[in-house]
């Protein structure tokens, strides 16, 4: 038990969402920080439920993420003997017993204490009946649970959680519950447990929804003679309602893949996951794979529950800001090299990309995404909104359109006047261009940036970018020429 070993037990139900994400985060970035091992365990005992589909987009997810695992994938479903044997174990100690209410019997209480407006709990009937009845039910071949014999002295199970203290339960308040289903199945609660001890887990780092089960699995660690590992329980992630994120309520926008398709960087997703629900003293948000290694502690989680802000009617910011600012920071500051990579990636999928970007054309692509990186959120907009300097079929911005384009109709004849001005020139340059449009406007009788604006407008379909002058010679003379003449289709 020296040696620090946490898990990550997803079930293949479906994709990767941001809150098993976070929680892997969690795990390996405890595991590291302690030289430690994260053991990946997938719980595959939902066997209606679950696909090689999900199995493929977690292992997939954790990757592009970044988190690498040390052991497994283990599959829970390989160890249903060892759940079997444990439950039979423990029937065999005392610990636990046979069950033969029926749902009909069961069901018949439960609207009783309901009328009687009380609480329902196992009164324990079966726990009270001697070997020979047990043998006559069965003979009979009944049906049965198998249920945990909870401590009925006066007493209490406690344990000191690491993120929200001394948590305390006592037996009278607990009932006695189902181990094994009336189909011999055994349930999570006790798979988790078995899995958990041969696993050699030295910290469960989970969600604050299983703070509840942990009294239970705590007397299952007792009875069956095992040392507990220390617990940590996250806060949950809620959406603006207060209601918990989940990959059935909410769809793709909480899934990892879906962020990663809308121009994610992985490791900028991983350090806003990280921060729904924990900080630094000094509330740092900006953390590199080392300096969130050398700053993690269970200590920062918080215990109050984080809010996830996305919007799915916003198309420019369809998730939390926080989210949409973190990923730019990264977009923005990343060796120009590193973003060259990640955006021929996109490129190819947009039917952009060319191999000269790899070849004669390497330095000028480079240029033209560290020129636009600066008004950018993800990998996805420098095929929408940079699309004009790599492809004649851009789109226009309505707001360009209105304000810098059709507010001035003189443009029309203006700007094929200056592409006429830029053609004589040798080559576009910043200086040359520069000169030209202050020249042009001056002789004009109008501000410079008429002019500018509306150039800016034709030629990349953009309000804003960089300065305009540096535009013209890195997008060409060709371009810029055939656009400026183009201007005139705008006003028809």
């Amino acid at each position: 038990m020296n040696e620090v070993r946490v898990r990550f037990p997803p079930s293949p139900t479906g994709y990767l969402h941001i809150g098993g994400a976070r929680t892997a985060i969690y795990n390996w970035l405890f595991a590291r920080k302690h030289g430690g091992k994260l053991v990946l365990r997938i719980e595959d005992t939902d066997a209606e439920r679950s696909t090689q589909e999900s199995i493929q987009g977690i292992l997939d997810g954790l990757e592009w993420l970044g988190v690498d695992w040390d052991e497994g994938p283990y599959f829970q479903s390989e160890y249903a003997k060892e759940h079997v044997a444990a439950a039979q174990r423990l029937l065999a100690d005392g610990n636990a017993y046979k069950c033969f209410c029926s749902k009909e019997e069961l069901e018949a209480k439960r609207e009783a204490a309901a009328a009687a407006k009380g609480d329902y709990r196992y009164d324990g009937v079966c726990r009270r009946l001697s070997p020979e009845q047990v043998r006559e039910k069965e003979a009979l071949s009944l049906p049965y649970v198998i249920r945990f014999k909870v401590p009925q002295e006066p007493g209490k199970v406690g344990f000191d959680d690491q993120v929200y203290g001394r948590v305390e339960r006592a037996y009278e308040d607990i009932e006695d519950f189902v181990i094994v289903r009336s189909n011999g199945m055994p349930l999570y609660l006790l798979c988790n447990v078995v899995d958990d001890i041969r696993d050699r887990i030295t910290h469960v780092i989970r969600g604050q929804d299983g703070l509840s089960n942990t009294p239970r699995q705590i007397l299952l660690y007792r009875a069956l003679g095992a040392p507990l590992p220390n617990f940590a329980h996250m806060p949950l992630t809620l959406d603006l309602n207060k209601a918990k994120i989940s990959k059935r309520s909410h769809g793709e926008i909480v899934s990892v893949q879906f962020y990663r398709e809308q121009g994610f960087l992985p490791w900028a997703l991983a350090n806003f996951l990280v921060l729904l629900g924990w900080s630094t003293s000094d509330d740092r948000e900006i953390f590199s794979r080392e300096e969130l290694l050398e700053a993690f502690s269970l200590d920062g989680i918080t215990r109050s529950n984080s809010i996830f802000n996305y919007r799915k009617d916003d198309p420019k910011f369809f998730t939390d800001p926080k989210a949409i600012n973190i990923n730019a920071h990264y977009l923005r500051t990343l060796p120009i090299e590193d973003i060259g990579t990640l955006v021929k990636v996109e490129f190819q999928k947009e039917g952009l990309w060319d191999e000269a970007y790899d070849g004669n054309k390497r330095q000028w692509f480079l240029k033209t995404l560290d020129m636009t990186r600066e008004r950018f959120h993800t990998l996805k907009d420098f095929a929408s909104l940079g699309r004009a300097y790599f492809a004649d079929d851009f789109a226009m911005d309505e707001t360009a359109l209105a304000k810098n384009v059709l507010k001035h109709p003189d443009l029309k004849e203006w700007l094929p006047k200056l592409a006429d001005s830029f053609e004589a020139l040798p080559e576009l340059s910043h200086d040359e261009t520069e000169r030209v449009c202050r020249e042009f406007a001056e002789e004009l009788g109008i501000k410079v940036g008429v002019l500018v604006n509306g150039a800016r407008a034709v030629i990349t379909g953009q309000v804003k970018g960089p300065s305009m002058f540096e535009v013209f010679a890195q997008i060409g003379k060709q371009r810029v020429v055939t656009r400026l003449r183009d201007a005139a289709r705008y006003f028809e």
